[in-house]
């Protein structure tokens, strides 16, 4: 033991000498954030039906994140704690099991690089390997984002290798993902599943291994009427259901004020069987991904950004236009044809920014068939910056089946401590609902006003509110009511978000610059 403590004050001492040491070519950081948010929602992600109330509660992350440099070879390592203030007890026991998690961790390897001498091959300006668990952000985030709205964000298991040359940027990226170590097959079951679900004659029984149960929305009891859906629905943007593998594709170009750019992006899915298990003396209906198929769903598209005009004079103008198509299946085995476009234009002069914009995300006409669909999926992007702030479309509570159309507004003041936003959001569906009791195809309109101040260096306080004005066709289109119901009034018709949140991320490496007196 003695031994031990004895090499632990050693590691501890020569690590301080080498970040104090002038001459070293190490580069360390270390920094963290404490982002603790209360939250009301009242309407938030769905329509709330009459009958319930609203909610409040406060939510928290807290991350540390270690850097370090060293001649060919960066590294980098995030760990996080995500809770709600008081899902735990004042004092827990073991078997409450581990709360921290790892966000990021991951090595980026320099491979080639024009800059350095001891290198002889020299026909390419920058080549790297950043290969582990690691962010992955392009362009705006529409379509791949690190989702830092969510406490818990985003991060990929994967290798990614980077190419720079004349200002051409690539990025190739591989990820593979498994439930566990295994001796043979290569099963992956793409749902975080509960633990136990009751059967169709109301027995509580373990989930099989390898299967996400079906459950009757009427009864909460596994069901074989067709009306199927996840024990955790599945969402877009993988929030409930994982890809197997994807291959990635990103090249970008800047020339003088426009930037272009394009994305390929091949995502498989486990392929599933409907399958029931006798379990508990009745019967268990369940998607089976006992199995090494997969179905492939590809994206592909393009961004073109273009800024004119300057600062000091009428002021900057940037104009943002987007193409992106999907082919292949779904996770579902259907096929797939499904496309999205978006365009915007956006005026900045002095403090002040505002503009309009435009997003159309195809989805099921009234001649769909069962075996097709043309939803569009936006990947694993950030919605939470795109369709509202109040999160009804493309988020965990899934979108609308016959698709979206968002006409927007969007207006910021920023001063030299404090920014004021406001939105206006016109929505949509983009095609009519197949056999919906309302022909309006209007969805509602939503208002989001945020205020953030920096506080200090380190700190940022924001405070937000949105309301949504929703028509009968909401509750419809995302699914909250079969379209065989007539009218009702059973959700409220308003619904309103309000947040709070403070941002603490200190660099524990940072001094203070010091005034010298003459």
């Amino acid at each position: 033991m003695y031994r031990k403590i004895k090499l632990i004050i050693t590691i501890a001492i020569l690590f301080a000498i080498t970040l104090t040491s002038s001459k070293t070519y190490a580069q360390f950081t270390l920094n963290g954030q404490l982002r603790t948010r209360g939250e009301h929602r009242n309407g938030f992600a769905n329509l709330i039906p009459k009958t319930d109330e609203a909610t409040n509660f406060i939510s928290q992350r807290t991350r540390l994140n270690f850097g370090y440099k060293w001649d060919r070879v960066t590294f980098g390592v995030s760990v996080q704690d995500i809770r709600v203030w008081g899902q735990d007890a004042s004092t827990i026991s073991p078997a409450d099991g581990n709360k921290l998690m790892l966000h990021e961790g991951w090595a980026d390897i320099t491979l080639l690089n024009m800059a350095d001498t001891t290198l002889k091959t020299k026909f390419i300006d920058n080549l790297s390997l950043k290969i582990g668990r690691q962010e992955l952000i392009y362009d705006d985030s529409r379509l791949i984002g690190n989702l830092d709205w969510l406490q818990q964000g985003r991060r990929f298991d994967m290798a990614l290798l980077k190419a720079m040359h004349h200002g051409w940027a690539l990025d190739i990226g591989y990820a593979f993902n498994q439930n566990s170590e295994t001796f043979t097959n290569t099963f992956y079951t793409p749902g975080n599943t509960a633990q136990f679900v009751k059967n169709d004659i109301g027995v509580l029984v373990p989930v099989p291994a390898g299967t996400v149960p079906l459950l009757d929305a009427t009864s909460g009891n596994s069901s074989a009427t067709g009306a199927f859906n996840f024990t955790n629905p599945a969402g877009t943007n993988a929030t409930t259901q994982n890809y197997k593998n994807f291959i990635s594709v990103y090249l970008s170009k800047k020339f003088n004020q426009t930037k272009v750019s394009a994305l390929y992006f091949n995502d498989d899915f486990t392929a599933y069987n409907i399958a029931t298990r006798i379990t508990g003396g009745g019967n268990l209906f369940v998607r089976d991904f006992n199995t090494n198929k997969t179905v492939d769903r590809y994206t592909y598209g393009g961004m073109i950004t273009h800024t004119l005009g300057n600062a000091s004079g009428f002021g900057k103008i940037a104009i943002n236009g987007a193409y992106y198509h999907q082919l292949g299946k779904d996770r579902d085995s259907k096929k797939l044809d499904a496309y999205h476009y978006t365009a915007s234009a956006t005026y900045s002069k002095g403090k002040f920014t505002a503009g309009p914009g435009y997003d159309y995300l195809s989805g099921n006409t009234e001649n769909t068939t069962a075996t097709e669909t043309k939803r569009f999926d936006p990947l694993y992007g950030t919605p939470h910056k795109f369709w509202g702030l109040m999160d009804y479309f493309y988020a965990p509570t899934g979108s609308p089946s016959a698709g979206l159309k968002n006409a927007y507004f969007k207006t910021k003041f920023t001063a030299n401590r404090y920014s004021i936003m406001l939105d206006y959001h016109y929505f949509e569906m983009a095609n009519s609902l197949k056999g919906s009791p309302v022909s309006t195809k209007k969805l509602g309109d939503e208002v989001d006003l945020t205020v953030s101040y920096n506080l200090n260096k380190f700190t940022t306080v924001d405070l937000g509110y949105s309301v949504m004005l929703a028509t009968d066709a909401l509750a419809y289109a995302k699914g909250q009511v079969a379209v065989t119901v007539p009218v009702n009034d059973k959700y409220e018709k308003r619904g309103q978000f309000a947040y709070f949140s403070i941002n603490i991320k200190p660099d524990f490496f940072f001094t203070k610059p010091v005034a010298i007196k003459n």
